[in-house]
């Protein structure tokens, strides 16, 4: 034991100052605030081990070399200075991918939240001066698109539900299907955004199937609204099914209800995508009799993440009104770039210009094309060109897959691993059989280059 101690203490003696540390050139590019803390940091972990005896003598003289201690500090400055939220490129075939942030932008909504970035219109009239309402051009762009009275935005989907539930539904009776009572992502399901909502939840028919009668016999004087939704990540197939929609629409306003459709998803274009055909349009639910209809902002309809809500004039003012919406309404990025995005809806190309639909509808030469073109930027003999399955992700056409193609790489998980952990473009892919799938659904037109100069890079380290 004494002899561990005299280690130990000789150990102690070796450690380098702050001080020193702070004057070699390792640390040298980084903010003195930084670099100390930084530095800190290193001699109180080798301060650590030399206390337990985690290292024998040697290892711990290399370490406590000035040089050593130095790289060590300059090497957590760098991972600290690393921004979480930082681009990658998105190789896995999920297009709609919820890790990776869904929906990438369209270029107007990007410019959109750099404009908007420092000083913008927000609440206030330009032409007069005098302060009004932050989500008016929005809601004007969503009436123009959608054919709605009125729109209003909040900051997810799971808001918008509870916001029209809250505001239009508080203290009264809402009917919901038994195989629509789901789960979303998170672990928010529907009774307990029914109940923080204040409505009393009345559900009606089997797992797998509800009638058009089990939402009629349901109805007393207590009801207020029908709500469906749609079942997103999840499909009950065979003896299944729940009324249509403009079934459900026309019992409720014969007995002066509502109906509340959650879409989920928000489909806007009415273009035919591939594998997309059986997910519902935001105006075939208006046009079917939906009072109020509410659904993701970034995921099918391409923009950043927000719940739109869209509606009557009437409907619309008493969410606004309420007061959960204050504390569920977007910031001026968001506005910004939905705005952005809907301009398109109303004046571009959305099929074109959207990148999320621009990819779910890529045809599948065009993806072998693309694949191609990564194997040509890669080593020769490392690559090869295999079929492929891709998703929409994100609960948009649930496990059915769509047909694609990718890049294979020998190199299992160990070369993945190598991939996410790049710099200064992480990349992230699947792992299949043994090889690196790179999946030409996901990938933006943009990204070929930069993906290459990774892999390349992966390769060789290895």
């Amino acid at each position: 034991m004494a002899h561990e101690r005299v280690d130990s203490a000789a150990m102690l003696r070796m450690l380098p100052s702050v001080e020193r540390l702070l004057q070699h050139a390792a640390l040298a590019p980084f903010p003195r605030a930084l670099a100390v803390r930084c530095a800190r940091e290193v001699v109180d972990d080798l301060r650590q081990k030399a206390r337990t005896g985690d290292v024998d003598g040697n290892a711990f003289l290399a370490l406590a070399a000035e040089p050593a201690a130095a790289a060590a500090a300059a090497e957590r400055a760098r991972s600290s200075q690393r921004m979480r939220h930082r681009r990658v490129v998105n190789a896995t075939g999920i297009v709609l991918h919820t890790g990776l942030g869904r929906a990438p932008l369209a270029e107007q909504a990007t410019r959109a939240i750099v404009d908007a970035a420092g000083y913008a219109i927000v609440e206030v009239d330009p032409r007069t001066g005098i302060r009004d309402q932050r989500e008016l051009a929005v809601s004007s762009l969503l009436a123009q698109t959608t054919g709605a009275e009125a729109g209003l935005v909040v900051n997810n989907n799971a808001a918008a539900t509870t916001l029209a539930l809250g505001a239009l539904c508080y203290g009264l009776e809402v009917v919901v299907s038994r195989g629509e009572l789901v789960e979303i992502g998170g672990g928010f399901r529907v009774p307990d955004v029914m109940k923080r909502a204040g409505c009393l939840m009345v559900e009606v028919g089997a797992t797998n199937k509800t009638h058009l009668r089990d939402f009629e016999e349901a109805v007393t004087e207590r009801t207020r609204a029908f709500l469906k939704v749609h079942p997103s990540n999840f499909r009950i197939e065979g003896f299944a099914g729940v009324p249509p929609l403009a079934d459900l629409c026309k019992l409720a306003h014969e007995r002066g209800l509502w109906v509340l459709d959650d879409l989920g998803s928000g489909l806007m274009v009415n273009d035919s995508i591939p594998g997309l055909d059986g997910e519902p349009r935001v105006r075939e639910s208006l046009a079917a009799g939906a009072d109020v209809v509410c659904f993701s902002g970034d995921k099918l309809l391409g923009g950043p993440q927000c719940g739109v809500l869209i509606g009557s004039k009437k409907h619309i003012a008493a969410m606004r009104a309420h007061p959960l919406y204050r504390a569920l309404r977007c910031d001026k990025l968001t506005l910004a770039a939905l705005e952005a995005t809907l301009l398109v809806y109303r004046d571009g190309q959305p099929m074109e210009e959207i990148p999320a639909l621009r990819m779910l509808s890529a045809r599948a030469e065009e993806l072998k094309e693309r694949s191609d073109a990564l194997c040509k930027l890669l080593p020769p003999g490392a690559s090869h060109v295999v079929a492929s399955e891709s998703f929409a992700g994100s609960g948009a056409n649930p496990a059915k897959p769509l047909p694609s193609f990718a890049v294979a790489i020998a190199g299992g998980d160990a070369l993945a691993d190598r991939l996410r952990a790049a710099m200064p473009i992480p990349v992230f892919a699947r792992v299949h059989d043994g090889h690196v799938l790179f999946d030409a659904r996901s990938l933006l037109f943009e990204d070929l280059s930069a993906l290459a100069a990774t892999i390349r890079g992966a390769l060789s380290s290895s």
